[in-house]
């Protein structure tokens, strides 16, 4: 359980999380993915963010697109100096390094990976393999399914777990159904949200919801196999959780776009 053992708690029965994701940052204010400025797009959604009061944020992966330890730097700093006063928790896509995450020392840019509250959790797992394709070895998914058995829990990963039909399906996350029966068969996951594919989707396995969140950044045309890019804006997703009277736990949640 070493994954999941250091959990942050909040106490409440209710908790409004901010998930963002894919921001492809370079090592300065400046850089560009497919000629957006991805600092600024990304500073847009910290400042949109900050004003819809939220509990936390998921970061969910796809920080770097050069894979330098300043565009890890540079993000610590758009989130400092940012309206942002809530913890940041981050899970890695295939173009980020654990240990570049776990150097930085922002105090609120935390490495939890299991949040709770009451009657509820948030698990942050790891898709990153050998590859650009997503992968969750034996040993997480045993951690996954431990954790997650314990208590009404939603799931963020990076990778997308079903296909799309799209680009991004090459580089899905293999063992993807392998991941999805880990959480349906506890009997206790309400839904799981990935980035990654750059746009929206909502799909369903097995009745279980399957949410993608858009890109702070670029996007990805949807429903076409072609490598197709269009600057929509930025853009993020919040999700409400709250545990009712029978202690069930509810799921509602929506994309914010942020169109000029």
């Amino acid at each position: 359980m070493a994954w999941y053992s250091n959990a942050y708690h909040f106490d409440k029965t209710a908790l409004k999380v901010a998930h963002i994701t894919d921001c492809h940052l370079s090592k300065d204010t400046t850089g560009e993915y497919f000629s957006v400025n991805t600092a600024a797009y990304f500073g847009r959604c910290l400042q949109a963010i900050a004003e819809l009061d939220v509990d936390c944020v998921v970061f969910g992966g796809d920080l770097t697109q050069d894979h330098s330890t300043e565009s890890y730097q540079l993000f610590a700093k758009l989130i400092a100096d940012s309206a942002l006063s809530c913890p940041v928790f981050w899970l890695p896509g295939n173009h980020d390094e654990l240990g570049e995450y776990e150097k930085l020392t922002s105090p609120q840019i935390l490495n939890n990976k299991r949040i709770t509250f009451l009657g509820g959790q948030l698990l942050l797992a790891n898709s990153k393999g050998p590859t650009p394709a997503g992968w969750v070895t034996q040993t997480h998914l045993d951690e996954l399914s431990q954790a997650v058995g314990q208590v009404p829990s939603v799931v963020f990963c990076h990778h997308n777990p079903l296909p799309i039909q799209a680009y991004l399906d090459k580089h899905m996350l293999e063992n993807g159904p392998q991941f999805l029966n880990t959480c349906v068969n506890t009997e206790q996951c309400v839904g799981v949200f990935h980035g990654h594919v750059h746009h929206e989707y909502t799909q369903t396995y097995r009745n279980l919801s399957v949410y993608a969140t858009p890109a702070s950044s670029i996007q990805f045309t949807k429903h076409t196999m072609a490598w197709q890019q269009e600057d929509l804006g930025p853009a993020f997703r919040i999700i409400d959780l709250i545990i009712d009277e029978q202690q069930n736990l509810l799921l509602s949640t929506d994309v914010v776009w942020l169109n000029e």
